[in-house]
Formats: C-alpha cells, structure tokens, sequence
C-alpha cells in the first residue's frame, strides 16, 4: 500500500501550523509556521533500479523571542517521512506560550 502524507502526519504525531515545539536539546520554543506536503528521495529499487520517493512534510519553524514579530529571526526547515525518527528524537509539542 503507498503510503501518504496523511499518514506522515499522523503517524509521527507532527505538529500542526501555529503549535509550538520544543528543542529537547537546547530547551528553546519554535513555532510551526509552513507546513509543506513534498516527495523525498529514497534507495534505488533494488529489482528494476529505478529511482523511488517516499511522501514526507516539510515544517518550517521560527524560534520565539519576546518582543520579536513572527518570521523574523532564525528559521529552520526539516522533512519528516514514516522512515526515520529525527522528529521523536529532537522536538516535543508544548502548550506553552511565547517565552
């Protein structure tokens, strides 16, 4: 069965446009500003060797400061596919408002 962006963004439990997210590295809040639907490249197949993509989404995130108007400042942008675990290993969703 193919799979879909749908299910990337269930599965992984991605936040949606305007929640907040947490660095559980660094401990900083960003919100998810851009929320993108994309193909990302996966191995060749290994019978026929045609190349093959997977869905993923792409979240755009900017980091919170106080006194600073959304969008301005540091942004970063990553890709999530059912096939790795960089969202689970790196942000937590939060409820908490604006530092």
């Amino acid at each position: 069965m193919m799979e879909t962006h749908d299910q990337v963004m269930q599965q992984k439990k991605l936040p949606r446009v305007g929640q907040i997210v947490r660095s559980k590295k660094y401990g900083t809040l960003w919100r998810t500003m851009e929320k993108r639907e994309i193909w990302q490249h996966t191995s060749d197949d290994p019978v026929s060797g045609n190349p093959r993509m997977v869905p993923a989404v792409y979240l755009v995130y900017w980091k919170i400061r106080k006194g600073v108007m959304p969008g301005v400042g540091k942004m970063l942008g990553y890709a999530y596919t059912l096939h790795d675990t960089t969202f689970e290993t790196n942000w937590d969703i939060t409820d908490e408002p604006k530092e």
